[in-house]
């Protein structure tokens, strides 16, 4: 039987590394198992996981995908508005923005603006926005400029220190979401749209670490605790705010909360991106099991030593905090790994492992990066393959190679 690594070297034999590659089939199969855990949910697409205009069509296309959610404003408006057919007509931009040239791009184009929602989490927010308005020459008919609380999910079981959590909001209960929608409904320049609320401490933290089972176990029962908590307050939230004002949607979830968040009733909408592409961050979860599907593939260039095969590049570390899960991690021809003393280097780094005795000059090592859309940060084409076929299917460019770069 043909292994996966020879399909991919038989694949992509004429293209020269370093390059980056997904796995449709993985895509597919990934993709697939997000909306089966979300309960029926609609999807919203985390495009900085994905990065490439064309995936993301792709993905939107499958059954139980709806809308994007982007993760900066010009972004958004290129997504939106860009020079070839718009992605959706449902993009919710997940973080707030300080931007005011794209502030008055976006309440200049009324296509754009009943297009895009923005994140609001404090009146600051909303004056930001309200001054754009205001000095924008606005037809009368031109719509209202949409907005989304952001609430922070946060588990806080003694108060604030002892946070869990990521810092985000400072909305937290009902009664501070309320006062921030009346801010809103007070300006006939905007419109709520929904409420956002993402639980990064269980959807981006995996419970099953190897080798750590009393750590995973302790994990484990604080996610429970922490999702039992927003549930809750999520619902007390929600019922606040509606007493408010009409939304139209409620957003949580992420790869790794879809089966639980999916549950609660007061959610009418998740988002997901990670999973797609499945990075090693995620594969420390007992819930899922995704398919590796995005890779680069890096040329063996040295041979210092018998156990030794050194790449070109390779030192492309993920966000967050600085420990030994950032760099991409050796993944095809298995048994490789780091040298404690150089890592993953900017122009090379060498692998150590019985399998570099297996390697010779101008052979590939195929590596996974920790997260997912970061890695079109570093290439600016994405190769396709299908390991179902076994066969090449084109290329497609990241956000990189059609010359946007937005963070």
């Amino acid at each position: 039987m043909t292994s996966l690594r020879e399909k991919y070297e038989a694949a992509t034999r004429e293209i020269q590394a370093p390059f980056a590659m997904v796995d449709l089939a993985a895509f597919r199969a990934n993709a697939a198992d997000l909306t089966r855990r979300a309960h029926g949910r609609p999807v919203r697409v985390a495009s900085k996981s994905v990065r490439s205009r064309e995936l993301l069509r792709t993905v939107l296309a499958m059954p139980g995908y709806a809308g994007i959610m982007a993760f900066t404003l010009p972004e958004a408006l290129w997504l939106a508005t860009g020079d070839r057919e718009p992605l959706s007509d449902d993009i919710l931009v997940a973080y707030p923005t300080a931007d005011r040239p794209a502030l008055a791009e976006l309440v200049r184009d009324p296509d754009a603006a009943r297009t895009i929602t923005l994140m609001v989490d404090s009146p600051a927010h909303l004056e930001l926005i309200s001054a754009a308005v205001a000095e924008a020459e606005r037809g009368p008919d031109a719509p209202p400029v949409r907005v989304c609380l952001d609430i922070d999910t946060s588990w806080q079981p003694l108060g604030p220190g002892t946070r869990i959590g990521s810092y985000r909001s400072p909305v937290r209960t009902p009664a501070q979401a309320a006062s921030l929608a009346r801010a809103v409904v007070h300006r006939p320049e905007l419109e709520l749209d929904g409420i956002m609320a993402y639980e990064g401490q269980i959807a981006g933290v995996g419970d099953a670490p190897p080798g750590r089972p009393l750590y995973g176990r302790l994990l484990r029962g604080i996610q429970r605790r922490s999702a039992l908590e927003l549930a809750r307050r999520r619902a007390a939230i929600t019922r606040a705010v509606r007493e408010v004002a009409d939304l139209r949607f409620v957003n949580g979830g992420g790869t790794g909360s879809l089966h639980t968040t999916g549950r609660e009733r007061a959610v009418t909408e998740l988002a997901a991106g990670s999973g797609l592409y499945q990075p090693h961050l995620f594969d420390h979860y007992s819930s899922f099991r995704g398919r590796p599907a995005a890779l680069f593939a890096l040329p063996v260039v040295r041979r210092p030593a018998p156990d030794v095969a050194t790449v070109l590049g390779g030192g492309y570390p993920a966000s967050g905090p600085v420990d030994a899960h950032r760099p991409p991690i050796p993944h095809l021809p298995e048994g490789l790994a780091y040298s404690a003393n150089e890592g993953a280097g900017e122009v090379q780094t060498p692998l150590i492992g019985e399998a570099a005795r297996g390697l010779s000059v101008g052979d590939r090592v195929w590596m996974r990066h920790a997260k997912a859309g970061e890695l079109c940060e570093r290439f600016d084409t994405l190769h396709l393959v299908d390991s179902d076929t076994g066969t090449y299917e084109g290329a497609v460019p990241t956000y990189r190679g059609e010359g946007r770069t937005f963070l």
